[in-house]
């Protein structure tokens, strides 16, 4: 089994997730329109909660990235999650995040986000880094945008046209 690492930034902890987390992440993924520009809108029910952090435990394992659980440094919180995903569709490794939308709007997504990418430059030599959002999602284009990617065109994911761009 391989050891996740963990990652601190300024103000943030990027920990693996555990089992212990599903609670709190299930009371994320409750909040209003936290889902609002994904491909599946719903809220997660427990169960899928637990299997999110299942999968991602796993998708450690199998590629050496994955998500991190994102934890404030002084509150200790769980804030919600960001890292690196292995799309098998496209064989591209895209950055990922979601948080609670108590922190929108503080940079705390580009700073998981950038310390993400730079984990998979300097750590797993990854060439390229992609990043999706949803066309409306301006607020999501101006992370990946503050964390060095470029817009480089419009294609399908997961059923829905995105905004991809690139690293």
């Amino acid at each position: 089994m391989n050891l996740i690492p963990h990652l601190q930034t300024e103000r943030l902890i990027l920990r693996p997730f555990v089992i212990d987390d599903t609670k709190a992440l299930f009371n994320i993924v409750q909040e209003p329109n936290i889902f609002q520009y994904f491909p599946t809108r719903k809220a997660w029910s427990l169960e899928r909660t637990d299997r999110y952090i299942n999968y991602q435990i796993e998708h450690w394992q199998r590629h050496n990235y994955g998500h991190w659980a994102v934890m404030g440094k002084e509150s200790g919180q769980l804030m919600g999650w960001c890292g690196l995903e292995f799309l098998p569709e496209t064989n591209e490794t895209e950055v990922g995040y979601l948080l609670s939308n108590t922190f929108w709007g503080n940079g705390f997504a580009t700073e998981a986000a950038t310390a993400s990418v730079e984990f998979g430059r300097n750590e797993l030599s990854l060439q390229e880094i992609i990043g999706l959002t949803d066309p409306q999602n301006r607020a999501s284009q101006r992370v990946l945008e503050k964390s060095g990617f470029a817009f480089t065109r419009k294609q399908f994911y997961f059923g829905m046209e995105m905004f991809r761009f690139s690293t």
